[in-house]
């Protein structure tokens, strides 16, 4: 098949995992077709049956705010007419369902019907998606889609809460690669933790629905008990106020704050344990990448997170907020009778969302719609 794939082609969640199945699908056999305003982070270089068609925005006087739904819209259709494609996969509501049919609409102009699949991410329900102006045109696009999926049953749950929608939504969970060890790990070990010190990671983009701040203070109780480093990955509004609560507790020596990293693996790959105690989470992709580096995860039990970490298995859950709980969880987890367990469980239970799992799911679906 020619399948179009819209998406942010930035390091957020939809981004990585739309990039990483058009990949996958591209290894298959099908022919993939990236449309967005950047090349995909994770797209990388020269890969057979994998084309880029960039969306470029005109910047007129005229605009305050550059019109990139109907450039998007478009370029769809120009990419759709010329590369004779079956079907298009969009990933995020806004703005790229209601780009899809716009182009869907003028395709029919010119006698050419082409169905779109919408994959509702997290935030362009839970939290873009309620602000009142984008409701009418969320449940308007997510009703003319052709397919709907969403990454998780939390997620399907809440957007047939908050939108009136009439559309099946199929839950079809984030996948993972389980090509890359542990062992595969191009960084030194010693350079961030002596022998007798356990590697604590967070990654994220530093939001407050992250609640970075409870990262410190889980690690803050930790350390009492088991010598150890914390490892942040990302960027973000967040982080000077996290750098600060590091002074205030006199944690920046066993803290360090790596920035952005596009690959981050390698940060994984010489982490024990992986901490996500967020507000909420759609799905928990980072929590997902962490397992299948064999690193467990000890989180919030929030939105989709408990589909993906199993409590007492792969790792720990507790209630939002609960710093006392997660730390409990934390120590128990590093000491040495028992870090070697979760390790395997945490890779056993990653091994239930990988890719040669999921991607069948999405070619059922685009073979259905195209015959």
């Amino acid at each position: 098949m020619k399948i179009g794939i819209v998406l942010y082609p930035t390091f957020g969640g939809s981004g990585v995992v739309a990039t990483e199945l058009g990949k996958a699908l591209a290894k298959k056999g099908h022919e993939i077709h990236f449309i967005t305003y950047s090349q995909p982070v994770r797209l990388g270089g020269f890969t057979e049956n994998v084309f880029y068609h960039e969306v470029s925005v005109s910047d007129y006087p005229l605009f305050d705010f550059q019109p990139y739904e109907t450039e998007l819209a478009s370029k769809m259709v120009d990419v759709v007419k010329y590369e004779n494609l079956d079907i298009i996969h969009v990933h995020y509501a806004i703005p790229h369902a209601s780009a899809a049919f716009m182009a869907k609409q003028i395709l029919k102009t010119h006698g050419i019907s082409i169905p779109y699949v919408t994959t509702l991410h997290g935030t362009d329900i839970t939290l873009v998606g309620r602000e009142p102006s984008f409701e009418p045109v969320i449940t308007f696009c997510i009703n003319a889609s052709d397919a709907v999926t969403a990454v998780s049953q939390s997620l399907k749950e809440d957007t047939l809460k908050h939108f009136n929608v009439q559309n099946e939504i199929s839950v079809v969970p984030n996948f993972i690669s389980l090509e890359k060890k542990r062992s595969d790990a191009n960084i030194n070990r010693g350079m961030y933790a002596s022998d007798d010190e356990r590697i604590i990671c967070h990654i994220s983009n530093f939001r407050k629905v992250k609640r970075v701040e409870d990262v410190i203070r889980v690690f803050a109780l930790t350390i009492e008990k088991v010598p150890a480093k914390l490892l942040f990955v990302g960027d973000g509004p967040e982080r000077y106020n996290c750098e600060q609560l590091c002074r205030e507790l006199s944690l920046c020596e066993h803290i360090l704050f790596l920035g952005k990293i596009r690959d981050t693996s390698d940060v994984l790959a010489i982490s024990d344990a992986f901490l996500l105690p967020s507000q909420t989470e759609s799905f928990g992709l980072v929590a997902l990448e962490a397992m299948s580096m064999g690193v467990p995860v000890v989180s919030s039990n929030s939105g989709g997170i408990p589909e993906v970490n199993k409590h007492g298995f792969s790792g720990f859950l507790s209630d939002v907020g609960d710093v006392q709980d997660m730390s409990k969880n934390l120590i128990h987890m590093l000491s040495n009778d028992y870090l070697e367990i979760f390790r395997s469980n945490a890779l056993r239970q990653a091994g239930a969302f990988s890719i040669e799992k999921v991607l069948p799911m999405y070619e059922d679906i685009y073979s259905k719609l195209v015959k």
